[in-house]
């Protein structure tokens, strides 16, 4: 029997969306999971669509929220209910290949991997290519990624078994990275599978679209959570910008 993965999906006014990011994961050759989605509240048809595939698919869960709580509390609601030994990510305007599950945690089993991910590529709003990749390094340690912050949220397994997750930061762009630096201060690397097997959407939901807010964010990671000094903070900063406009170049 296979282990069990928990893919976290939190959804607010993703009805444009949410269809074909559920679709990605029925799709998996890959079989046993479950899908916890986390609606923020949205006003739009989201948790019509969700609970239309649900009906027809009972792995799917969904949590709705009476309050809008932001998408660190959301995954924190699905991270508490998990009940897989794998824990995923997949926001709720992204997708996955058919093989992504499959070929990660074989990746993770057979070489004793307890936190790993992969490359992904960049589709536009219309989920059409844009032809650019993001390469996931062969490994990368917490000091590495506080100048590149290169492990997407999308991609990301994490073993239960070997990793206690901690909750999510609620601050606004930046609480995977937290998410990261907090597992990579008690492991050794994050390991990375060389494969694109996600497909991240540049579309009007992505908080990430706003540079100037992620930016500030995280500066207020090396500051106020890393308790880095202005010099070191300056130093990471500046690796981090030069790592972000190059990959978006």
């Amino acid at each position: 029997m296979k282990d069990k993965v928990s893919i976290i999906t939190p959804c607010f006014n993703s009805a444009e969306y949410i269809s074909d990011c559920i679709d990605s994961v029925v799709n998996q050759s890959y079989q046993n999971w479950e899908m916890i989605i986390i609606d923020d509240n949205s006003s739009d048809q989201s948790v019509k669509l969700i609970k239309k595939k649900k009906s027809s698919e009972d792995r799917i869960k969904l949590i709705e929220l009476k309050e809008n709580v932001g998408s660190a509390m959301a995954r924190n609601h699905a991270i508490k209910s998990a009940k897989g030994r794998f824990i995923a990510f997949l926001d709720s305007d992204d997708k996955w290949y058919s093989n992504k599950l499959s070929l990660q945690i074989d990746f993770m089993k057979t070489n004793k991997i307890f936190f790993s991910f992969t490359s992904y590529d960049i589709i536009n709003n219309n989920g059409n290519p844009t032809n650019k990749v993001i390469s996931a390094p062969e490994k990368i340690t917490h000091s590495q990624y506080l100048k590149n912050t290169i492990i997407g949220c999308l991609t990301v397994i994490i073993d239960t078994k070997n990793i206690r997750i901690p909750l999510m930061k609620d601050i606004r762009t930046s609480h995977d990275m937290l998410l990261w630096l907090d597992i990579l201060k008690n492991v050794e690397y994050a390991f990375g599978l060389n494969q694109v097997l996600a497909s991240y959407r540049l579309s009007s939901n992505s908080n990430t679209r706003n540079k100037l807010f992620a930016a500030i964010d995280v500066w207020r990671v090396y500051r106020n959570y890393e308790r880095l000094n202005v010099v070191d903070s300056f130093y990471n900063f500046m690796h981090y910008a030069f790592n972000a406009l190059k990959k978006r170049i």
